[in-house]
């Protein structure tokens, strides 16, 4: 099981997507495993985004997602960094495919709705920074063998 930083950005708070976008990892099969409404500190948002000091969209990607509360979660699930990426579409909603997050309720290149860790040492340090370990939680879900065929070694 793989577990990934996913934001809600200030624009998905902003226009009362919270619920409808939630619903869809959880309909797809992820499980919430740590859940945050926020206003992230600049000083936090420089840390998450220090790969792109320097780069001219910066100082206004630093503004943005200090603007307006955010909502941070951690989702639990076999290759969730995968299928989350998957599902959020391409990085610009002009771009995103329909049926996706972003090409379902975005249009701008500017305001993308989402961040989710592209990586699993991504999203070990992106949780870190949001998240202390004891608000993860390991919790067994009722409908687990109903989402993935646990009669193997593995889940799948």
């Amino acid at each position: 099981m793989e577990t990934t930083l996913i934001i809600l950005k200030p624009d998905a708070v902003q226009r009362g997507l919270i619920g409808r976008i939630i619903s869809r990892f959880e309909d797809k099969g992820l499980q919430v495993v740590g859940a945050r409404l926020m206003q992230i500190s600049p000083e936090l948002a420089g840390r998450h985004y220090e790969s792109h000091q320097g780069k001219p969209f910066y100082e206004g990607l630093v503004n943005f997602m200090t603007s307006s509360p955010v909502v941070v979660l951690a989702l639990r699930g076999v290759g969730a960094i995968a299928i989350c990426r998957k599902m959020m579409g391409a990085t610009f909603g002009s771009n995103a495919e329909p049926g996706t997050i972003r090409g379902d309720f975005g249009v701008s290149n500017s305001f993308n709705l989402i961040h989710g860790s592209d990586s699993p040492e991504a999203a070990e340090k992106e949780l870190g920074l949001f998240f202390k370990a004891e608000d993860i939680l390991a919790w067994n879900r009722a409908s687990e063998g109903w989402i993935y065929d646990l009669s193997g070694d593995e889940p799948e």
